[in-house]
């Protein structure tokens, strides 16, 4: 795989001493992976955080070698990762994306929707308006994965949309992470938990 394509980066693992696998969402490859040289290095660790925009070069020798990626910053969601709301918030977009999205099929309309929801959360006054936003990414998830999912009125007030988040989380557990690790569901349960606080 050799590419070169603006990406969402939806997650970071360490590898190694100083290397990293990140795992980034791009519009015409959808997910993929790559090995990222000195990426808990000073130099890097800024730009691979979950939610950064990036421009991605992917070069890999063969198809079965994970390719090697060199990552530019375009856009930083570092300065809301101080904030507790946002951050979480940040949190379980990208690492459901990661989680549930096979690697290397194309859902234009996810890139499009989890940019838009991370700018959201991201330049909102406050968490009442991204959460339709957050609700209804959810659901293109769950449509774009074969298992439906419902998009709330726009003028849904606060109490009705954390409603509407409550009942489609047994959805994304049954669905989309049953076979995945809990603490993905985890994050979402931190966010609703929050979310509570402000009813």
């Amino acid at each position: 795989m050799n590419l070169r394509s603006p990406a969402i980066l939806v997650s970071a693992r360490p590898h190694g001493e100083t290397a990293v696998i990140a795992r980034l969402l791009t519009e015409e490859h959808g997910l993929v992976a790559g090995y990222v040289a000195g990426g808990r290095g000073r130099n890097l660790r800024p730009v691979v955080i979950p939610g950064n925009l990036v421009e991605v070069e992917l070069r890999s020798k063969s198809d079965s070698q994970l390719p090697f990626a060199r990552l530019e910053l375009v856009q930083s969601r570092g300065p809301w990762l101080g904030e507790p709301l946002p951050a979480i918030a940040i949190g379980w977009a990208t690492a459901l994306t990661a989680t549930v999205l096979p690697e290397r099929n194309a859902y234009p309309s996810l890139y499009v929707a989890l940019g838009a929801l991370l700018d959201a959360v991201c330049n909102a006054g406050s968490a009442r308006e991204w959460l339709r936003g957050m609700i209804a990414y959810e659901a293109l998830l769950l449509r774009e994965l074969g298992y439906g999912g419902a998009v709330p009125a726009a003028e849904a007030e606060l109490a009705p949309l954390l409603e509407i988040f409550a009942l489609q989380g047994p959805l994304i557990e049954r669905y989309l992470l049953a076979d995945r690790k809990a603490d993905v569901m985890a994050a979402r349960g931190r966010l609703r938990e929050r979310l509570g606080r402000m009813v």
